[in-house]
């Protein structure tokens, strides 16, 4: 590999030439040689669309020249886009501000531009008004808020869109209802996948609810919150050309000394993501439990084949997109937790976890939302229902008694109950026999349906 020199305040030391980077990032490459992580293409370009809006901020402002402005916005975009990647090698395991990242953009920005022959210094042009200690953190919630809305949302509307119309056509089918893993009293499908499809729906509510927290940014705060360099106009400024480049509305948070100290808007959506990633378990753990089988298992439903599911045993096929979803969840879960200890690592006036934080944050948002967008189509839109084996179980089912305390008493019912399970007979012929009411009686109280509507049957 060939290299060229380049210097910075620490002195002189090597640069791959064809790097687009300079000093200070060799030196984080260096210095960090931990995971092989780099920043997401998210972060990434929320940090292109940052410089662009900062840059933007400046020149309406009155301090950055023109032309200095075209060059950096030029190339930022470029940055935005993705051009450059491979120029962004920093390990997330880097300094706690995310110092390296930030000085990384500026030093691709300002090569670009230098290479257009338009003399940009990364600090004092490409970096002007702004610290790494308010660029970060600026760019991690506006990573955050784009791939929520941009990814996440969407994906959750799918998932409960594919929930309603599954429920709907599955109305009419009445299955046993458990609880601690036991025969309990009917349920409909469709009341059951109602309830899958209510945890989704305040899911998304729940994270709709941080985005004007998230949306609140920390640009202008600069070096410690008090918005040292940085002119009194310009955080609302950046706000507005940054809401312009992406159509999300963006505002300055009032108390930057809070946007640069804590991260509490992270961790509040992590907490809702974990939330959802809680939610998607129950639901792929009820799709296994209600798939398992075919023979020796609940064999309710049958999700679709997608793939054999043995090296050794022909012709078994297992239930592998909710077994995905659930790993998932728990790498969701874990995330979290990582979230909740960088998030109280805000010391004084800095958080100094920022890029851990991002870096978990952003890889939840998009594993959720397409593990989300998955179940959606290759799980529950076509899994079909095994309606003579939810037939047969739920006529056996002893429990079906119950709708019968109102009228014959809970001692009587219990014994019906257990002699209907002992002889493995139906709960309506074993009370047809141990009570005085008449078959049709007994067929209105215990007609399945219309247990499934609650109250009490006369």
């Amino acid at each position: 590999m060939k290299y060229r020199i380049e210097k910075d305040s620490m002195g002189e030391l090597q640069v791959p030439e064809s790097a687009l980077y300079a000093a200070q990032t060799q030196r984080a490459v260096d210095n960090f040689p931990i995971s092989g992580l780099t920043m997401p293409r998210s972060f990434i370009r929320a940090l292109g669309l940052v410089k662009i809006a900062c840059a933007r901020a400046n020149a309406d402002l009155g301090f950055l020249q023109q032309e200095l402005t075209d060059s950096i916005v030029k190339h930022a975009q470029d940055v935005a886009d993705g051009v450059h990647d491979q120029h962004f090698p920093v390990d997330v395991f880097q300094t706690g501000s995310g110092t390296s990242t930030n000085m990384n953009a500026n030093e691709v920005i300002a090569t670009l531009c230098q290479q257009d022959q338009i003399a940009v210094h990364p600090n004092d042009h490409v970096n002007m008004g702004q610290s790494s200690n308010d660029v970060i953190p600026t760019a991690l919630h506006v990573s955050a808020s784009q791939s929520v809305t941009e990814q996440l949302l969407p994906a959750l509307a799918q998932l409960e869109q594919t929930l309603a119309e599954k429920a709907s056509s599955l109305a009419h089918i009445v299955k046993t209802g458990r609880t601690h893993l036991m025969d309990a009293m009917p349920v409909s499908m469709q009341q059951e996948i109602s309830g899958w499809q209510a945890q989704i729906r305040h899911a998304s509510a729940r994270i709709e609810d941080c985005l004007p927290r998230l949306n609140a940014l920390a640009q202008g705060g600069t070096a410690v919150g008090t918005g040292i360099n940085a002119d009194q106009r310009f955080a609302a400024n950046f706000a507005s050309q940054l809401s312009v480049l992406t159509g999300l509305s963006f505002t300055s948070n009032e108390n930057k000394f809070e946007s640069l100290s804590s991260q509490d808007c992270a961790v509040e959506l992590s907490g809702q993501l974990k939330t959802l990633a809680v939610s998607l378990m129950k639901i792929s753990n009820d799709l296994r439990w209600m798939n398992s089988g075919p023979l020796a298992g609940i064999g309710e439903i049958a999700l679709p084949a997608l793939q054999p599911g043995s090296s050794i045993m022909p012709g078994k096929v297992n239930p592998v997109i909710p077994e995905a979803v659930a790993m998932v969840c728990a790498q969701v879960i874990g995330n979290d937790a990582t979230i909740t200890v960088a998030g109280q690592s805000g010391n004084f006036q800095l958080n100094v976890m920022l890029p851990v934080i991002a870096y978990n944050l952003l890889q939840s948002i998009e594993i959720l939302a397409t593990a989300s967008k998955t179940l959606a189509a290759k799980a529950i839109k076509d899994f079909t229902v095994n309606e003579e084996n939810i037939k047969s179980a739920l006529d056996k089912n002893p429990i079906l008694v119950t709708a019968l305390n109102p009228v014959i008493g809970y001692e009587l019912g219990a014994k019906i109950a257990k002699t209907a399970y002992a002889e493995n007979r139906a709960v309506i012929d074993v009370a047809d026999e141990m009570t005085d009411l008449s078959r049709s009686e007994l067929e209105k109280i215990l007609n399945p349906m219309q247990l499934t509507k609650g109250g009490i049957t006369e």
